[in-house]
């Protein structure tokens, strides 16, 4: 084995132990300048970060976007409840504005589709033109129940039978009675279709068709 003899100590260093010290700084410096370059290149990240790419997010995308419509696809008993609640303020918020003495929707106009808020205005237009005007008491809904459901692509239609009972009559302009009995409380059939995309964000639903 060759070895090195240090002029100033009498301690002997083999001479491959050199070579293999430096080689050890070599390999640092080099490990350390690679180091330097991915950090440039790549930054400091934790996890995902910058654009997926278009086939990625086209999968992400089809994910979010059929677990979003499961959930609110599935219209079961928990959902029907909820919707049966939110169906009975909209039907008493529609009949009242109905029939109130001004002639004009307000309070219900979020809830009608644009065929049904047409056709509900014409009608007061009408009603308006003769001079009459409607007094309602609303005493309340004996029940409301859903007749059918029925998905058509994005749309969930729900049609609901509806028992009320009410007190009405119509007036002219004099406050004489047309028609109705303001002492007598009168039970009102109806059913309703009310329709909601089910795959948008706005949790509203509209009646869209008035079956009786």
């Amino acid at each position: 084995m060759l070895v090195e003899i240090n002029q100033h100590s009498n301690y002997i260093y083999p001479m491959n132990y050199s070579f293999e010290y430096i080689d050890i700084i070599l390999l640092a410096m080099i490990a350390g300048f690679i180091f330097l370059r991915l950090r440039g290149i790549l930054g400091k990240r934790t996890g995902f970060e910058g654009k997926a790419p278009s086939q990625f997010e086209k999968v992400i995308n089809n994910i979010q976007t059929a677990k979003k419509f499961d959930i609110k696809e599935n219209f079961d008993d928990d959902a029907q409840k909820e919707f049966i609640k939110g169906a009975k303020i909209a039907y008493e918020t529609i009949i009242t504005d109905f029939s109130d003495n001004d002639n004009k929707l307000i309070a219900s106009k979020p809830l009608l589709s644009k065929k049904i808020h047409d056709q509900f205005e014409d009608a007061l237009r009408e009603r308006d033109k003769r001079g009459h005007y409607a007094e309602i008491t609303f005493i309340g809904i004996n029940s409301a129940k859903i007749k059918e459901f029925k998905k058509n692509d994005k749309i969930l239609n729900v049609t609901v039978n509806f028992i009320a009972e009410v007190i009405t009559c119509i007036k002219n302009k004099d406050k004489k009675i047309i028609s109705g009995d303001p002492e007598k409380i009168k039970k009102i059939y109806d059913t309703w279709v009310f329709s909601r995309d089910i795959r948008s964000n706005n949790p509203n639903w509209q009646l869209v068709d008035t079956l009786t």
